[in-house]
């Protein structure tokens, strides 16, 4: 039984804990002026903002390869992506780019090698489910190519 209430309080402790690390829409807003007013800046050279079909918008890191940027989002909004591709905008270092948006959930080798240069700091203790999601973004045109 004390198992039990421990375990309880446990998951709550964490339930709490993640709610106060959600970003809040304030904290967004600000995260995105910075990176509109400075593209070249500190933050914009790891941060990116994407754009949902909706509206809604996230400063998000990114790893750009290529033709397709790669993100791990940390919320449920992942889950946008998991049936079909999705359209999605994305504000990198000045530029505005389009593309789909697709969640990679069953190829494990593939999601470790993007998110090793993604999210590189992350310890390596931190059991996977609680690591971040990977989406994936096929650019529909790639400047300069």
């Amino acid at each position: 039984m004390t198992k039990w209430i421990i375990g309880g309080l446990v998951v709550l402790l964490m339930l709490g804990a993640g709610y106060l690390m959600l970003p809040s829409d304030d904290y967004n807003q600000r995260v995105a002026e910075e990176i509109r007013a400075e593209p070249d800046g500190e933050r914009a050279r790891k941060t990116m903002l994407v754009t949902l079909a909706d509206g809604r918008m996230y400063p998000v890191n990114f790893l750009w390869e290529g033709n397709q940027v790669f993100m791990g989002i940390d919320g449920f909004w992942w889950r946008e992506f998991v049936e079909t591709p999705k359209p999605v905008q994305v504000f990198i270092r000045g530029q505005v780019l389009s593309g789909r948006a697709r969640t990679v959930l069953d190829n494990p080798d593939y999601i470790a090698d993007k998110f090793s240069r993604l999210r590189p700091t992350v310890p390596a203790w931190l059991p996977d489910w609680l690591n971040g999601k990977l989406v994936v973004i096929d650019l529909d045109a790639v400047p300069g190519k």
